[in-house]
């Protein structure tokens, strides 16, 4: 009592109405009308709360022992320190304590940063405050902790921390970054319209309730803007509509057991990657940029139930190596097999590979042909010279045994240029007495076949330019023949 009296007879008239408000919870106002961060400066603004006086100042000792039991709680009413346009002095510090109370500060602006760090508490809001940091590490919250509308001017340190209500971020503007890893949030994780400089760490946290960070800004140039590496996330996660990213997103072995998706800006020229979410889970991912990715994007090794995206803002730089997806929406076939040879290290069978089976589970034997035959043709860069011919001499002839019909049509053209020359210049037959009646079109045709069908090949000679020709058919004949093999060998090798 008398460390309780002591300090009330030291209490300020501002002290004091708080600490006979709090029995019943009802809010104090300081100063009048006090407006939140984003109005127009004035004395009323809590970014100039510095310039407050004795009348709006409450130390930051009388709020703690009213936290922590110093007054006790009035009868039938719910306790609580709910305080409006004040200026904190001294450091709001709870290291540890368990507070029974919810705290709600609205429009205050705080001399020191507040210290939760192993506070076990109810519900705590700092709307529109203004705070140099903010350390709560491994606080356990049984409601929520709001900084909607804040200005930190420093760091937002929340690293193994837990909310069952969730966490509340929404147009906060923080300086010195967020540092949530291995943070717990049993509900949902709120960024809209937030700007935070400095990057926003959320590595091994668990968001049972999904993450929305539409319309926000992180800003971390050079750096991460989100470095989300091993996350949880059991329901959405959203960054869109005005969602900016100005430095890498990391997503790398995240997992999102809903849909995610990216509608925004990602600018990183001076990292390696403007997001890099390999290794990832997600159940749906839904990517539309703004603006032309600046940096590049790796998708690789990650495993994607439905992947929707626009072909118009695909990255310069896609990486997709080892992705695996089970449908896809958005663009053509040729848009896509432009998509898969994006990669930065150059040619890479997998993503070929990996769309040619989704054809084949549409139901699109075609495309899945055309995907697989564009693979070829990028493979074929990669050989040297001789390798180079052989595989050209493939595509033109049988389409890497994926157009076996072009084969056909040589054969077909062949034909009519031995015939329609061999009816003009017949040849001299060998044995005049015992050769059957000359037929162009059966002769050009042996000459076609590695192995002769009508026989006579064997019993007539051509003589001049003809004899060129026909050794020019056989010629042909044989890597038509090579062709078709080489083709059908490499169409029925199993996957």
């Amino acid at each position: 009592m008398v460390v309780q009296n002591g300090l009330r007879l030291r209490m300020t008239q501002a002290e004091r109405r708080l600490w006979r408000a709090f029995h019943s919870g009802t809010q104090v106002q300081l100063g009048d009308n006090p407006v939140g961060i984003g109005r127009t400066a004035g004395e009323n603004a809590p970014a100039d709360g510095a310039t407050w006086g004795p009348e709006r100042t409450i130390r930051a000792q009388v709020i703690v022992a009213l936290l922590l039991g110093a007054r006790e709680p009035g009868v039938g009413a719910v306790p609580a320190v709910r305080l409006r346009g004040a200026r904190i002095t001294g450091r709001l510090e709870l290291r540890g304590g368990n507070v029974d109370y919810e705290l709600a500060l609205s429009g205050c602006y705080l001399d020191e940063a507040p210290d939760f760090g192993g506070t076990v508490t109810r519900t705590m809001r700092f709307t529109d405050c203004h705070m140099p940091g903010f350390s709560g590490g491994g606080m356990r919250v049984a409601g929520h902790l709001s900084l909607s509308g804040a200005h930190v001017t420093g760091t937002v340190r929340l690293a193994r921390a837990t909310f069952e209500n969730g966490l509340w971020m929404g147009g906060t503007k923080i300086d010195g970054g967020v540092y949530t890893g291995a943070l717990t949030v049993d509900a949902g994780y709120y960024l809209e319209n937030a700007e935070i400089i400095g990057g926003l760490r959320l590595v091994g946290a668990r968001l049972n309730g999904g993450l929305f960070m539409n319309g926000a800004t992180l800003s971390n140039p050079g750096a991460d803007a989100l470095t989300a590496d091993s996350m949880v996330v059991e329901d959405v996660m959203q960054a869109g509509k005005g969602f900016t990213a100005l430095g890498c997103v990391r997503l790398r072995g995240a997992r999102v057991n809903g849909n995610l998706s990216i509608r925004g800006v990602l600018r990183s020229p001076d990292t390696p990657y403007a997001l890099h979410a390999s290794h990832m889970e997600a159940r749906e991912v839904y990517l539309r940029y703004t603006e032309p990715v600046e940096g590049v994007v790796s998708l690789a090794h990650s495993r994607i139930g439905t992947l929707n995206d626009d072909p118009a803002s695909w990255p310069e730089k896609l990486r997709l190596n080892g992705l695996v997806y089970e449908t896809l929406r958005g663009g053509g076939v040729d848009r896509r097999v432009e998509w898969v040879g994006r990669d930065p290290y150059g040619f890479l069978p997998q993503p070929y590979e990996q769309l040619a089976a989704w054809y084949l589970r549409d139901g699109n034997d075609t495309l899945a042909r055309r995907t697989l035959l564009a693979k070829q043709r990028a493979r074929r860069r990669t050989f040297g010279a001789g390798g180079r011919l052989w595989g050209r001499l493939l595509d033109i002839t049988v389409g890497y045994g994926y157009r076996p019909w072009l084969a056909a049509l040589w054969f077909g053209l062949l034909l009519v240029v031995g015939t329609v020359v061999y009816g003009l210049v017949p040849p001299r037959a060998l044995k005049p007495a015992e050769s059957p009646a000359f037929e162009s079109f059966a002769y050009t045709f042996d000459l076609l076949l590695p192995f002769p069908t009508f026989g006579q090949r064997e019993l007539f000679d051509p003589a001049g330019w003809t004899q060129g020709l026909a050794y020019a058919l056989i010629a042909s004949g044989w890597i038509l023949a090579t062709a078709l093999i080489a083709g059908a060998t490499r169409v029925l090798r199993p996957s």
